[in-house]
């Protein structure tokens, strides 16, 4: 039964490595190559939210095992995610190539 109190955030809306067609949800100037779950939970609690990782294969990818988790209801998805995004560029310390060209 769906949780509509609950949001599922997947660690391929962040991947830079994907293109928003294979699920990346967030521009690449926000994204992180190759996310992993762990991170996206220390994100999640920096931002105030108790996440439930879940190791799980992403319906667009479902030959790669990937994961989500599960964070309680407070605002709209979208806002979640890039406020999400900007969190986990924090915890990998801001340490991201710069996009050539």
């Amino acid at each position: 039964m769906k949780e509509y109190d609950h949001l599922i955030i997947w660690l391929d809306y962040f991947n830079s490595t994907l293109s928003r067609s294979e699920g990346r949800r967030v521009p690449l100037d926000k994204a992180v190559k190759s996310p992993t779950l762990d991170e996206l939970c220390q994100a999640a609690s920096l931002l105030g939210y108790t996440p439930k990782p879940f190791q799980a294969r992403h319906p667009k990818r479902s030959h790669i095992q990937s994961g989500y988790i599960a964070i309680e209801k407070k605002t709209n998805k979208t806002r979640v995610i890039y406020e999400l995004a900007e969190a986990l560029r924090r915890v990998r310390g801001g340490q991201q190539p710069k996009p050539s060209g």
